[in-house]
């Protein structure tokens, strides 16, 4: 009798140090904290769960959440990570300003931050950003118009509108100053025509991305500027401003055969302006693969919580106005009708379904 009460003792001694041992594998889960802009645009949510896929294929504890484009539902959002005990950050801001003071609080916890396609700004607070070549996107959207109107075989003039995307966004100054590189001679030498005069950033800018905003802008400038002009090309930084932009535009008779569509630039190859641009409404737009920046930010992630440096390519574009922030930079691409099958049908991004 005393060895089975012996035995059964040894035994519950056993499965009480399984479980202790079961309780701190769990508890030593590393927490993701990741925060997202808004649900509004589903290039957003795209990032969000490729993100949250690949960091959960690897054992990690993610909570990632959106702030729906207000600044301080997204603070609040980051106090309650850093008190939930995040490990490590990532942020995709709505204000890049506007983080100084929670990310100070991060600080005062060793948890890393990882700024995430948006530039945090203002703060010695970030470890790394994860990114595309933002110049190169206002690049790929200009030379599209510059290619189409055939302005550097000396076409011309035409006439153009900028749109410039939210000013809280560092990207919103990349986007317009990579455009403005390859439009600006043309507008110069008087082959572009501004007829609104508008061609200052802050002008042309869109707050937080907004479409009805650019359409209201778009409004404005055809019926003050273009009641006996033809409007040419639109250079728009956002897919969701060029859906915007174009419903101005067929509202005043412009998609018809009298009065073909200008050539509207976008970006993001959001379902709605791929659908516009094969029925031949929006001609262009740059797509950034978030399967890839999810891929580039799980390593960053993997990195620092190793207490190791995270590969980066560039170490002097990106100066938040307190340092420089190591960054990985990927590569965008620009899709027109010619080439959504292959870019995005082919590399599995959508299915042929999803774009009838």
């Amino acid at each position: 009798m005393k060895k089975m009460l012996a035995l059964l003792l040894v035994l519950m001694m056993i499965f009480l140090l399984a479980a202790c041992g079961t309780s701190s594998n769990t508890t030593s889960k590393k927490k993701v904290g990741i925060a997202m802009p808004t649900k509004s645009s589903a290039r957003w949510i795209a990032d969000g769960d490729n993100i949250v896929k690949q960091l959960q294929a690897k054992g990690y504890e993610v909570d990632l959440q959106y702030g729906e484009d207000n600044v301080e539902n997204q603070i609040a959002q980051i106090e309650n990570m850093i008190t939930k005990g995040a490990n490590v950050l990532v942020i995709a801001s709505i204000d890049g300003d506007a983080l100084t003071d929670v990310l100070q609080k991060a600080k005062d916890k060793n948890i890393p931050v990882i700024s995430y396609d948006r530039l945090i700004k203002k703060t010695p607070n970030i470890d790394y950003y994860a990114t595309f070549d933002n110049f190169k996107v206002g690049v790929l959207q200009a030379s599209y118009i510059e290619q189409k109107l055939g302005l550097k075989e000396g076409k011309g003039p035409f006439n153009i509108e900028l749109f410039g995307g939210s000013p809280d966004d560092n990207n919103a100054f990349m986007f317009f100053d990579g455009a403005m590189s390859v439009l600006k001679p043309y507008i110069d030498s008087g082959k572009l025509v501004v007829k609104s005069g508008q061609m200052d950033m802050q002008v042309c800018a869109i707050l937080r991305w907004d479409g009805a905003t650019a359409q209201a802008r778009m409004d404005n400038l055809l019926s003050k500027d273009y009641t006996n002009s033809k409007l040419d090309a639109v250079l728009s930084p956002f897919d969701e401003i060029s859906i915007g932009v174009i419903s101005s535009l067929k509202a005043v008779g412009y998609g018809t055969p009298n009065q073909p569509m200008p050539i509207v630039t976008g970006q993001d190859a959001e379902i709605p302006s791929v659908k516009s641009i094969i029925k031949g409404e929006q001609a262009q737009t740059v797509f950034k693969d978030t399967r890839e920046l999810a891929k580039v930010t799980v390593a960053m992630v993997d990195a620092v919580l190793s207490g190791q440096q995270a590969e980066t390519n560039d170490t002097k574009t990106y100066n938040n106005g307190v340092k420089v922030v190591p960054s990985y930079l990927l590569t965008p691409v620009s899709v027109d009708k010619s080439n959504y099958s292959k870019i995005l049908i082919d590399s599995g991004y959508y299915t042929a379904d999803q774009l009838q």
